[in-house]
């Protein structure tokens, strides 16, 4: 009798345990924006690409005002 306690108790504690480390065990990615994270610059092209313009002259560091 005491015998059958003990283990329906373990395999309770059993169960509970694989429950738990199955939970903990997932894990989850967040994606930012598309951009590199590499810390390097984008060239001009795709840079227009991304954000949807015709002309890549914005983008280009020989093109940019200085203020």
């Amino acid at each position: 009798m005491q015998t059958s306690k003990i283990t329906r108790i373990a395999v309770v504690v059993l169960v509970l345990l694989f429950l738990v480390l199955s939970v903990i065990s997932c894990s989850t990615h967040v994606h930012t924006s598309g951009r590199p994270t590499s810390g390097k610059k984008i060239p001009p092209g795709q840079a227009k690409k991304m954000n949807g313009d015709k002309s890549a002259k914005a983008y280009a560091p020989g093109q940019q005002k200085k203020r």
